[in-house]
């Protein structure tokens, strides 16, 4: 497969070299190392890409949504995709059902895609559960907030792929691994682990890399000196670089190369350039530290707009448009409703899964808890 160039990490965009399908202004223009590709791309009609924009523009109002929560009070923390849609919804729907997702805490448009109710995405953010969903059936393993911890989880797993196909297990050679990690989590030694680790073994994971410029306020020209599709070369594994911001290229990018994962190629690297439009979490001031200017440049980039040029002028009538908006404002309703609904949990459900047998610390402080609690119902005669 052609190896598409890292190139400059400090440059302003950092998606001059990439491979893209769509420019600024939703054109069809091809640019890049585009060849490896262009089967893929091509495969994408008119029907597929307007399903792509329905997810793309639901995740952003979820994310309107359920920043409103959060200053409400009803979410202890939001972590904002915006700006991100294409490189998520593009590479989730480039992957097989059979393949195994690991997500960081960031990944909404994935999650999406997968088939998840997005109540149970806040449910954990709301502290209603530990857990949301059901990671065996969706494929699609739980948040990690721990950076880059995910990384070591998914290699893990893709060495045991490995090792079930050395048994002659006919389905494993069905599956692959893809791991979403971020720019500033790239930082993190777990990272360079798991690089190494992969590489080792051969295992057949897929290292997709969503680099939105920030590792929260420190600018990615700090965290490297050249591109993480060349970082990746350093670890013997083959690196891509994509305009994380056009779905098409997204979507061919990660379909090509996840393909050759799957069919023993070994492990691979794909650099989502693309920008975090919104603050890094609700917590976070992006005006702190981000250039106006810059920003204005990347808001001119947009995937959502994008996306909606490209059907526009292919025959996509308003209808389509209004249509979507329409079905968005009533699944955020839906949702928003359904999650203020859910029961709060008891608090002495915090100590159920802390170990797998008992241990008698938590033992002790669940029964301390439960005096403490019944401590309020005591009354004086």
């Amino acid at each position: 497969m052609a190896f598409a160039a890292g190139g400059d990490a400090g440059s302003t965009t950092g998606v001059d070299e990439a491979v893209r399908f769509l420019d600024e202004q939703g054109r069809w223009a091809p640019s890049g190392d585009v060849a490896s590709f262009r089967a893929a791309a091509d495969a994408l009609n008119v029907e597929v890409l307007c399903g792509f924009y329905r997810e793309m523009t639901l995740t952003r109002r979820l994310d309107i949504g359920s920043t409103a929560l959060q200053r409400q009070g009803e979410l202890a923390l939001w972590i904002p995709s915006f700006g991100q849609e294409a490189a998520q919804t593009g590479s989730a729907h480039a992957l097989s059902p059979k393949d195994t997702i690991f997500p960081s805490y960031r990944e909404h448009g994935v999650a999406l895609a997968r088939g998840i109710d997005f109540v149970d995405v806040l449910a954990v953010l709301r502290g209603n559960t530990y857990r949301g969903w059901d990671p065996e059936a969706t494929r699609f393993r739980l948040y990690t907030i721990v950076l880059a911890a995910q990384t070591l989880h998914a290699v893990g797993y893709g060495m045991g792929i490995n090792l079930n196909r050395a048994a002659g297990e006919a389905e494993a050679h069905d599956e692959a691994v893809i791991v979403y990690i971020g720019d500033g989590a790239m930082s993190e030694g777990d990272a360079s682990e798991a690089l190494v680790f992969a590489r080792t073994y051969d295992a057949p994971v897929l290292f997709f890399v969503q680099n939105n410029q920030y590792a929260i306020s420190t600018p990615v020209t700090t965290q490297t000196a050249v591109s993480y599709a060349d970082r990746a070369r350093g670890f013997g594994i083959p690196g891509y670089r994509v305009d994380g911001n056009d779905v098409i290229a997204t979507y061919a990018v990660t379909k090509t190369v996840m393909d050759h994962v799957r069919s023993g190629g070994g492990p691979a690297l794909i650099e989502a350039v693309t920008y975090r439009l919104g603050p890094h979490t609700s917590s976070d001031d992006p005006t702190k530290y981000r250039d106006p200017a810059t920003h204005a440049q990347w808001e001119a980039r947009d995937p959502l707009p994008r996306l909606e040029a490209y059907l526009r002028a292919n025959g996509t009538p308003d209808e389509f448009f209004e249509q979507v908006r329409q079905e968005n404002e009533s699944t955020a309703m839906d949702v928003r409703e359904r999650l203020l609904k859910l029961p709060d949990p008891a608090p002495s459900s915090m100590f159920d899964h802390v170990y797998s047998d008992p241990h008698p610390i938590v033992t002790a402080e669940r029964e301390w808890l439960e005096a403490y609690e019944a401590s309020f119902l005591q009354t004086n005669d």
